[in-house]
């Protein structure tokens, strides 16, 4: 009788197909446990966690849900294409400082490896711990790259907000969360026309970006006389000194003080910081999975995020 061996075989050989895809997954699993605390070392030594967090989200910003073109996919990495889009000024400097990172972990796409990197660096900056996964494909060339103008421009309204956010699928509240992340990081004249940081800890992931947009009185000011580009438009505190490296809001993040919709918002995540962190780890896992193929039908894993009030 050869139907109990052939059993035996198939179950032999299903056991074996298991314990090689557990082997596997395992170590992918160590794989990423060691890129995220070498990520943690970079962090700590190189106080780059700002700039990461940005290399990530002008790399997934650029989604456009009705036509499925741009998100998270590495297409900076080329010299032609997005790499030159003026919003991405300086960002040359987070993908050098990784790059020795995906030499050692070829396997990691670049598209992963930055959009971990963010994740690990809000954290070590004192930021929610925000659930991420692999999955993310990158780009093969520069012709991958979308047309320039996708991202913010600092220095329009909230209608202008909307207008790159909803493109994205992204809702009123979910704006608000995620400029939540300017309470890290600093502007630079040469890169953005503009020059200081947005707080008074810039490498600190809390609220105090929403505390002091509401707590403090914003005063319109030309851009120059704070060590900025001429013509230029940001806003400082009354009373604070007129010299580079004060702490400055940029007029997209004052317009949200005028905006009932938006207001509401920053209100809530100013009284509460742990709201606020959950908010913004729905937000950014949205963000950061968006188009990504690989994802498609499977849920946020921040996905209990709530707009009521």
């Amino acid at each position: 009788n050869t139907i109990q061996p052939r059993k035996m075989a198939s179950a032999l050989l299903c056991s074996l197909a298991l314990v090689l895809s557990t082997a596997r997954t395992s170590a992918a699993q160590s794989n990423y446990a060691a890129l995220s605390e070498d990520i943690r070392e970079l962090v700590r030594e190189k106080k780059c966690g700002p700039i990461l967090v940005r290399l990530s989200w002008h790399d997934a910003g650029t989604f456009d849900s009705k036509s499925g073109t741009g998100g998270p996919r590495g297409a900076m990495r080329f010299s032609a294409g997005e790499s030159t889009h003026g919003a991405n000024n300086g960002l040359d400097i987070a993908r050098s400082l990784l790059e020795p990172l995906k030499k050692k972990y070829s396997s990691v796409t670049y598209a992963d490896l930055w959009s971990l990197s963010a994740i690990i660096a809000i954290e070590e900056m004192g930021g929610p711990k925000i659930s991420w996964r692999p999955g993310r494909t990158d780009a093969t060339s520069s012709k991958d790259s979308v047309e320039e103008g996708r991202l913010p421009d600092a220095q329009l309204g909230c209608p202008h907000l909307r207008d790159v956010f909803h493109r994205m699928a992204l809702t009123d509240q979910e704006i608000v969360a995620l400029s939540g992340a300017h309470t890290i990081g600093a502007m630079h004249a040469d890169r953005s026309g503009h020059e200081g940081p947005w707080t008074g800890r810039p490498q600190h992931f809390d609220n105090q970006y929403f505390k002091d947009l509401i707590g403090k009185e914003w005063v319109k000011t030309d851009a120059s006389e704070l060590g900025g580009a001429k013509g230029n438009a940001v806003y400082a505190a009354k009373g604070s000194p007129t010299k580079s490296g004060t702490p400055i809001m940029l007029p997209t993040d004052v317009a949200m003080l005028e905006d009932s919709k938006m207001r509401v918002w920053v209100d809530l995540y100013a009284a509460d910081q742990t709201r606020f962190f959950q908010d913004f780890s729905s937000a950014f896992t949205k963000l950061q999975e968006l188009g990504v193929p690989a994802f498609h039908g499977i849920s946020n894993p921040h996905s209990h995020v709530k707009t009521e009030l």
